[in-house]
């Protein structure tokens, strides 16, 4: 059983678990955390499995935890593991189901005070016109061809289909494509389970909210971003739907022979991998980059049908309204990175799971007018509680292989929290504060009820404190739209 004793403070609001913990440990396992996250992450199976995460073959520096660590399958959401490549592995695990979950951000000129007339209709406008739910279709039908297109090409084939412009592909994480997507190695199940749900949100934690610019912490890199205090916004949170959620289902599978075949032996069966230069590894990595170009491609039209939402709604009413895109950022992803180690340069595969790519200012890998302020990262909070847009850090870079948190982390479980919250009662409270729902489902809400979650003020703070994340402006939800 491991306890708070186990651990050794190394600095403020970092805790190590020395690899003399457990002897199949291969590198120290590192917490981020204030006391209290602290105590909250030792209350369920996470920080195991951060130390069981500890003991993947290649597995290099740390096996690290955000501080919205909480239990998930086989690696902690909040966690980043990095391996060395050619004989380090990867995790179907260490990605998690919804591959490429993540969060695309969009600024308006337009003011809280102006749109607000218009809030209710607006929010009823976007519920309409972006489905969500379970299993929900959207309004396009793929046939093969376009399919293949979207797992290979993501948010570059949006743009042809004019659904994209090219500053939503420029403010986008690898510029809306993973490279090396093979559709080969994706499954029928997995095709049919998403050739029909492009565009759509989904259910569970998904979400779009419309929010304010409630502060802004660093006016001069906010101002850049486009972000100025007391203008509307925008969030999408949303994945690559059933297509992701198959891949993973179908490598897991496989790989429960994998690792036998090449005589991995693991603490935990659900951290089942492979050498990701193997056959085995390299058609998982393809698929994977398929589904998180279709994640890409999701998030994409979502942000079309936002903006038509938006024109609908608004056209003839106010004078200005445009939605610009901040960025679109991914919190579950593996991806083959250079970063130093010990003072040298190494190709690693990092797998972030629950955990945001964070890359400091000079990176080569983010778009001309980004480059010199870093990387921007989008945290978003709980329903009705605030989210944060920060910006990455050469602190993250030589720390966390260029990550940080990415959102509040759960503190009880979906079925828990319907116990404890009623969907129509919550609704009508986020309601007396303002805030305008429009939701398929009371159980869906409840589930994702702002006591069901850790203080994100609190996770984001943390990662401020220790430099793997620079606060730049806080949003607050006017609008929440779900499932």
């Amino acid at each position: 059983m491991l306890s708070k004793h186990d651990l050794v403070r190394v600095a403020e609001n970092v805790w190590d678990i020395p690899p003399t913990f457990r002897d199949d440990m291969r590198v120290p396992a590192r917490l981020y955390a204030d006391g209290d996250l602290l105590e909250a992450a030792l209350t369920d199976n996470s920080v195991v499995q951060l130390v069981n995460t500890a003991t993947l073959p290649g597995v290099v520096r740390h096996a690290i935890a955000m501080p919205d660590i909480h239990q998930g399958y086989g690696f902690p959401i909040g966690g980043v593991v990095a391996t060395r490549l050619p004989e380090g592995v990867i995790s179907p695990g260490g990605v998690g189901y919804d591959i490429n979950c993540g969060v695309r951000l969009l600024v308006s000129p337009a003011t809280v005070d102006e749109v607000k007339p218009y809030l209710a209709e607006l929010a009823s406008a976007l519920y309409a016109n972006c489905p969500s739910g379970v299993g929900v279709h959207g309004s396009l039908r793929l046939n093969n061809n376009e399919l293949d297109k979207v797992l290979h090409e993501g948010s570059r084939w949006m743009l042809g289909e004019r659904y994209a412009s090219g500053e939503d592909l420029d403010h986008t994480e690898e510029f809306g494509r993973i490279p090396g997507a093979d559709a080969t190695y994706v499954s029928d199940r997995a095709r049919e389970r998403g050739r029909n749900q492009l565009g759509t949100l989904g259910a569970g934690n998904h979400f779009i909210e419309v929010d304010q610019v409630a502060e802004v912490y660093d006016q001069s890199i906010a101002a850049r971003l486009n972000i100025y205090q007391g203008k509307v916004a925008v969030q999408i949170h949303c994945g690559s739907r059933g297509l992701g959620h198959q891949v993973c289902e179908d490598y897991v599978g496989r790989f429960q022979k994998t690792v036998k075949d090449y005589g991995i032996k693991l603490p935990d069966r659900e951290l089942v991998c492979a050498p990701f230069e193997s056959t085995e590894g390299q058609q998982y990595f393809r698929a994977m980059a398929c589904a998180a170009n279709f994640a890409f491609a999701n998030r994409q039209l979502l942000a079309h049908l936002i903006r038509n939402s938006f024109e609908q709604v608004l056209g003839g009413k106010l004078r200005s309204f445009r939605l610009h895109q901040v960025y679109d950022i991914a919190h579950n992803m593996a991806k083959i990175e250079e970063h130093t180690i010990s003072g040298h340069s190494m190709r690693l595969c990092v797998h972030r799971k629950g955990a945001t790519r964070a890359f400091g200012p000079g990176s080569s890998v983010l778009p001309d007018d980004l480059r010199d302020i870093g990387q921007p990262v989008l945290i978003p909070g709980s329903m009705g509680t605030s989210s944060y847009v920060l910006a990455g850090t050469e602190g993250a870079m030589q720390e966390t292989f260029g990550s940080t948190c990415h959102g509040a982390g759960r503190v009880m479980s979906r079925a828990k929290a319907k116990k404890m919250v009623h969907g129509a009662e919550l609704s009508r409270k986020l309601e007396s504060r303002g805030i305008v729902v429009r939701a398929g489902s009371m159980s869906g809400l409840a589930e994702e009820a702002p006591e069901a979650y850790k203080d994100v003020s609190r996770v984001v703070d943390v990662v401020h404190k220790v430099g793997i994340g620079k606060k730049i402006a806080k949003l607050q939800p006017i609008a929440v739209i779900k499932g």
